[in-house]
């Protein structure tokens, strides 16, 4: 049977030697010594470890003050530590040309107070600055000194600055905490980088916001301008269509004050000659020259209308138009025989309506005008326009002999079957009256003769088919 091996089952436990023993102790505490008195040395690392762990805790603490801004986190980094190194006095530094939006570019935690003013900066903590912000480099290399410390901050592996400081009296300075420096120089270097990248996207955020503002604006004002020039060419091709329209209404007015008016004043003159020497015969001559009155008075109206026709086409489409009432009044002074006394009346709010609908509602008040004078014989008319809510209303009432109910009958009998072509006035009224969506009564007025209304809806919607004609 084989002796049992040290530590075997079954065995006896082997004795507990100090070699034994000084291997555990190490990889319990990481503390590894020769010396059979290692408690000393497991004190201090122990120490170091509690300091680390303060220290990471104290940097979680500042790095998450991020929100807050970069100069709060610069400013708990360094409060960090400089309570680390339970310094009497710590600085941070950024090299000059370095981070060159970042602010501050100093900051001094002395006698409980944070400074970043360089006239209140020591002359011992000045040399400090001046190597932190010309010789950054030299802060790794000359990590520590005789009575100071110094741990460089370093971006992209290039040093940007660092942090150097006094620790207090006593307190040996281990890798551990250089360590710890290095981790919050570095942070501060990012955090301070973080705020140029910062400070760069919010100009470039607002740049693109100008830019797009102003591509905006230039949009709207290329489509305003598209507008404009396209309501331009419109008012030419408009203005262009007026012309010639003009053209040919002024044409036709000329030919009839030429030729068809002529014709017929001297057919109405050779009628009246006829008539007055018919008149002095005796027999039945007599009943003839009676006859040729009617003959007369037809020339005479005819001559009448014929004069109104070639007002109206002589003025030119581009006339201003004016206001509805202010047309009324021009109308009443035109459209009619001089011994046709017409007087203009206005009530409510006057509105403005499609032109087509104005030029309706003129040709319509033209012609019951002369209808008035020329067949009812009247001598006073009354021209009435009335703005009311939701609906507007002409009414032209004279004193004549016209008789309403003849009127009606004659427009019935006009639409049903108008042969010979009478009563073609009263048809284009109520024609115009139904393209606007109106309605057209003829009734008997309060002054003896006749009362034509036509009531239409508001707003006005003039029809493509709205009569354009003399």
């Amino acid at each position: 049977m084989p002796p049992p091996q040290p530590g075997g089952e079954g065995g006896p436990a082997p004795a507990a030697g100090p070699q034994r023993l000084t291997t555990d102790l190490g990889v319990l505490t990481g503390v590894r010594t020769g010396k059979r008195s290692f408690y000393p040395e497991y004190v201090r690392s122990n120490q170091r470890l509690e300091r680390a762990v303060v220290a990471l805790d104290r940097t979680s603490r500042a790095l998450v003050r991020t929100a807050d801004g970069p100069r709060a986190l610069v400013e708990a980094v360094v409060q960090a530590a400089a309570e680390h190194v339970d310094a009497e006095w710590l600085l941070l530094a950024l090299a000059d040309g370095a981070l060159p939006a970042a602010r501050p570019r100093f900051l001094l935690y002395a006698g409980g107070e944070l400074i970043d003013d360089l006239a209140r900066v020591p002359a011992d903590v000045g040399t400090h600055l001046g190597i932190l912000r010309t010789r950054p480099w030299e802060a790794e290399s000359s990590a520590t000194r005789e009575g100071w410390v110094r741990a460089p901050m370093t971006l992209d592996d290039e040093p940007v600055g660092g942090i150097v400081a006094r620790p207090g009296d006593g307190l040996e300075i281990a890798a551990t905490d250089l360590s710890v420096l290095r981790v919050l120089a570095n942070q501060a270097a990012i955090a301070l980088h973080n705020s140029f990248l910062l400070h760069a996207a919010t100009r470039l955020r607002g740049q693109r916001e100008q830019l797009y503002e102003a591509a905006e604006r230039r949009a709207r004002d290329l489509a305003e301008r598209s507008a404009e020039l396209a309501e331009t060419q419109q008012q030419l091709i408009d203005a262009m269509h007026r012309q010639a329209l003009d053209d040919e209404r002024h044409r036709i007015a000329r030919e009839l004050h030429d030729s068809v008016a002529q014709i017929v004043l001297s057919a109405g003159m050779t009628i009246e000659v006829c008539r007055a020497e018919m008149a002095a015969m005796d027999g039945p001559a007599q009943a003839i020259a009676q006859r040729l009155v009617l003959a007369r008075d037809l020339t005479q109206q005819a001559a009448e209308r014929l004069r109104v026709a070639i007002y109206a086409l002589q003025q030119s489409s581009a006339e201003p138009p004016g206001p509805l009432p202010a047309m009324l009044e021009r109308l009443s002074s035109v459209h009619r025989p001089n011994d046709l006394q017409v007087t203009v009346k206005v009530e409510g709010r006057p509105v403005p309506l499609p032109p087509r609908a104005e030029q309706s509602l003129l040709r319509l008040t033209g012609e019951a005008l002369f209808n008035a004078a020329a067949h009812g014989k009247a001598t006073r008319a009354v021209v009435k326009l009335r703005y009311q809510p939701g609906k507007v209303s002409l009414s032209v009432s004279d004193n004549g002999t016209g008789d309403p109910a003849q009127l009606r009958r004659a427009l019935r009998l006009s639409r049903a079957a108008d042969l010979s072509g009478r009563h073609r006035g009263l048809a284009n009224m109520l024609l115009r009256a139904e393209e606007l969506g109106g309605t057209l009564n003829i009734g008997r007025s309060g002054m003896g003769g006749v009362r034509l209304n036509l009531a239409i809806p508001l707003p006005v919607t003039a029809g493509p088919g709205t009569r354009d004609d003399i």
